[in-house]
């Protein structure tokens, strides 16, 4: 009986900790909700069911305890499936998948609010400002040093200085990578 109390009370002191190693995901609608409480950008990862890149977006780059770490602390974060069903209220539209097929396995139909994004391929990482409005999409997979780059340019509103791929070239070449990757 002691063991079994004692395993209880170890497990409820390392629940904290193991759920603050994760990105607290939300729903667009309730991402844009927390916006009117407190401002603060959005990090939308739009992802399929089939993608393989995806899959590996979650494994390898937002289970880094510094992507996660810094996308909760300045970004509310939404896990977006682009071929999914979630009905999402965005700027006085509602978007829905109205083709889309339960019966299916693997592709499916473009969720409305995918193709608003102009979502062109899985991944997608889209970033909103505090006031909820699209800055864009950045397709394709990145890795926790690749991402950081993009996290930090919105984050610091350096994005809006760069007004040429020469200018996005010059500050890549520039940034200075903190975050720590694991081998």
């Amino acid at each position: 009986m002691e063991k079994i109390i004692l395993s209880i009370v170890i497990l409820l002191f390392m629940a904290p900790a193991v759920v603050s190693q994760e990105i607290r995901w939300m729903t667009m609608n309730d991402a844009l909700e927390a916006q009117k409480k407190k401002p603060k950008k959005i990090f939308l990862d739009a992802y399929t069911t089939w993608c393989g890149p995806c899959k590996l977006l979650d494994k390898n780059t937002f289970s880094n305890e510094d992507v996660i770490k810094y996308i909760n602390k300045h970004y509310y974060p939404v896990k977006f499936n682009a071929e999914g069903v979630e009905v999402v209220n965005y700027r006085e539209h509602t978007f829905t998948n109205p083709e889309y097929d339960p019966l299916r396995k693997g592709r499916n139909s473009t969720h409305q609010f995918a193709r608003a994004m102009k979502i062109t391929g899985y991944p997608s990482l889209v970033f909103f400002d505090e006031k909820g409005a699209l800055i864009g999409p950045i397709p394709g997979y990145r890795n926790p040093h690749q991402l950081e780059l993009f996290l930090k340019l919105f984050v610091d509103e350096d994005y809006k200085k760069i007004n040429s791929p020469e200018a996005f070239q010059t500050y890549s070449a520039g940034f200075e990578n903190e975050f720590k990757v694991s081998n």
